[in-house]
């Protein structure tokens, strides 16, 4: 008896759980509907993928920005109304043209190709204060700050030709000063230089006739060593002569005739001899030695 009663209130019990869930059915695949509508719409926002070389910064809606956690690169998982702001951390290159002015104000052009990356530790602050577009709103306009700066003071012969390296120490500095906004600039590279035409040109000639005066000078100061040499030269062998004329005697030039003769004389080819003049002349032997 007691084991019927106990077996019918199970029976019962499921009775009524199978009637809530048939019940309840229609609402069930609701709710499950719209979670799954909702988790397919909004799974872009809920599922973060940082890649290779890149960093992320989370906004939260209700609390700021979170400065002090940088995302590395993996997946995340983030609540909807959040937004993550990823940054590319690698080395990036991009094309710069900037016209400028001379102290004469002629134009100027520079085309510049400028390599940076993000100071990855200061990511989140850079973030705060200037956002992802911080290449159009510090990069850019602090390099041309500086450029302007500088070049404004200079002549267009100066600038097209880098005198005195004077374009590098100007590149430095812009270097430098874009440096300090939590970006690491590398390097700017100057791709070319553009004047007008007129003036390219004058600056072109001027070039080329400085190259033909350094030749001359050149020339002239190769001449001036080999009159130099000549010089010296010409002295060496007036004390030669010189000092050879106080060591010859009469007796030691007759004695070196004699011998002379005397190896003539034993040759056996056929020879002619000419008598000399006066009582300290010498026989001359001419002929095959």
């Amino acid at each position: 008896m007691k084991s019927t009663l106990i077996e019918q209130a199970q029976h019962n019990i499921w009775n009524k759980i199978r009637s809530s869930i048939k019940n309840s059915t229609p609402t069930l695949i609701t709710v499950g509907l719209l979670l799954t509508l909702t988790l397919v719409f909004f799974f872009n926002n809920i599922v973060i993928t940082i890649n290779s070389g890149e960093a992320g910064i989370l906004y939260r809606r209700f609390k700021g920005t979170n400065a002090d956690y940088i995302y590395p690169e993996q997946v995340h998982f983030i609540l909807p109304w959040n937004k993550m702001y990823i940054y590319q951390v690698r080395t990036q290159a991009v094309n710069h043209q900037v016209v400028l002015l001379t102290n004469l104000g002629l134009p100027i052009t520079l085309k510049l190709s400028i390599r940076f990356h993000p100071d990855y530790e200061m990511l989140g602050v850079l973030h705060q204060k200037v956002g992802p577009d911080y290449v159009e709103r510090i990069i850019m306009p602090q390099i041309e700050s500086v450029l302007r700066k500088n070049i404004g003071t200079l002549d267009a012969e100066d600038v097209y030709t880098n005198r005195a390296g004077i374009l590098n120490k100007i590149i430095w500095l812009a270097v430098e000063e874009t440096s300090r906004n939590y970006i690491v600039v590398e390097d700017i590279i100057i791709r070319s230089i553009e004047l007008p035409d007129v003036i390219k040109s004058a600056i072109e000639a001027k070039i080329v006739e400085q190259q033909k005066l350094a030749t001359y000078d050149f020339m002239l100061q190769v001449e001036k060593k080999e009159s130099e040499r000549k010089t010296i030269e010409a002295n060496g062998i007036q004390n030669y002569q010189a000092i050879i004329s106080k060591t010859l005697s009469d007796k030691l030039i007759k004695w070196q005739g004699v011998r002379a003769t005397l190896d003539l004389a034993k040759s056996e080819n056929a020879k002619v001899v000419i008598i000399g003049s006066g009582k300290d002349g010498m026989p001359v032997i001419l002929g095959n030695p």
